[in-house]
């Protein structure tokens, strides 16, 4: 009878625990857009605090190593605001200047090539695509500038972004501040049957989620300036706006690298009127590529936590398709701790008695 006691005693914890685990998981998708400062700020906080402790075993304190990290987010911040967003504006200028240019020659050159393997020259009638994207881009602008000037006028929303800044800024410095505290405190309220299975597995989802997610970046910034310091080189005039996209986008297994190689070769194309330079800009993309594979990915991610091509595909389109654009942000980084519970998971798996 008391052993009885004892199992229905254990249900129902299992049973709360399951429906705090519910209920919090259903707040959180409930208050998604209100969390979103505060998942920046905890991000930023996470990214940053090995950084924090380093300088901590140097004989800083907290508050002293945590306001230099803190300096250097607002500067690297105010650098993208102030030298990489004119940058990029003015380069999509150009780019919707020089679209009809590009157009032409790029129908002058399908047309020859119809010619000499003897098809109809208006077999592919790329002025009516050209027109169509022409127009497609003149009421974006539109749309764009109008909003832009909308936003810019309303004070409401200049306030709300003033508000949002100062927030995510405020929410990081204590977050990082106390960010080892808060891990001390977590721990003490994890159930003592559980807790050591519980850190265990925390400490190895850390780790992977610290090695990728930190790692992943450091690659996405190398290839970015690679990308965009090679293409500016050889003159090639949206270099900066096709590397940086090529960079962002390295993250899906060879997507960055198709779409700037695609794009680039076009561009170089149309500009040079050669195919040297086309054959340059492949050049570029095939190093940067091979640099990636035998140094960036093995120094900065580790080849034993990398996720396979087709599991990060899966899990970008599936965070895409659940949660939108924050779901894409966070599909990998969960993806990651799935990884880790789901190697436990097999090793219980094939040492219990349903295997054998």
């Amino acid at each position: 009878m008391a052993i009885n006691e004892e199992v229905l005693i254990i249900n129902k914890d299992k049973l709360l625990v399951a429906a705090i685990s519910v209920f919090i998981g259903w707040s959180f998708y409930q208050l998604s857009l209100v969390l979103i400062p505060l998942f920046i700020s905890a991000l930023l906080a996470y990214i940053t605090d090995p950084l924090a402790d380093r300088l901590e075993r140097w004989k800083l304190s907290r508050i002293i190593a945590v306001s230099m990290v803190f300096l250097v987010l607002i500067i690297f911040t105010l650098l993208i605001l102030l030298i990489l967003i004119p940058l990029l504006s003015s380069q999509l200028d150009s780019l919707l200047s020089k679209l009809p240019e590009y157009a032409m020659l790029l129908n002058y050159t399908l047309q020859s090539w119809l010619i000499s393997i003897h098809l109809p020259a208006d077999l592919f009638n790329i002025n009516t695509i050209t027109q169509s994207l022409t127009n497609y881009w003149k009421e974006i602008s539109k749309f764009t500038g109008g909003l832009v000037s909308y936003m810019t006028r309303s004070g409401a929303i200049i306030l709300q972004w003033i508000a949002d800044l100062v927030l995510i800024s405020v929410v990081t410095f204590y977050l990082l501040r106390d960010w080892d505290l808060l891990v001390i405190h977590f721990r003490a309220l994890l159930p003592r049957n559980y807790a050591r299975k519980i850190i265990s597995l925390s400490l190895e989802c850390d780790e992977i989620l610290s090695s990728f997610m930190r790692g992943q970046l450091m690659v996405m910034m190398t290839l970015t300036g690679i990308y965009t310091i090679s293409l500016s080189i050889i003159g090639l005039e949206l270099g900066v706006l096709i590397g940086l996209f090529a960079g962002i986008l390295s993250f899906i297994p060879y997507l960055g690298l198709i779409i700037g190689m695609v794009f680039s070769g076009i561009v170089a194309f149309l500009q040079f009127h050669d195919w040297i330079p086309v054959i340059t800009v492949t050049f570029i993309f095939g190093m940067a590529q091979i640099i990636e594979v035998m140094f960036l990915t093995p120094q900065f991610v580790g080849e034993h936590i990398g996720l396979h091509p087709v599991a990060v595909i899966f899990a970008i389109l599936s965070g895409g398709q659940l949660f939108g654009f924050i779901g894409v942000l966070l599909a990998l980084p969960i993806a990651s701790v799935v990884m880790v519970l789901l190697r436990h998971v097999y090793k219980h798996y094939m040492d219990s008695n349903l295997y054998s």
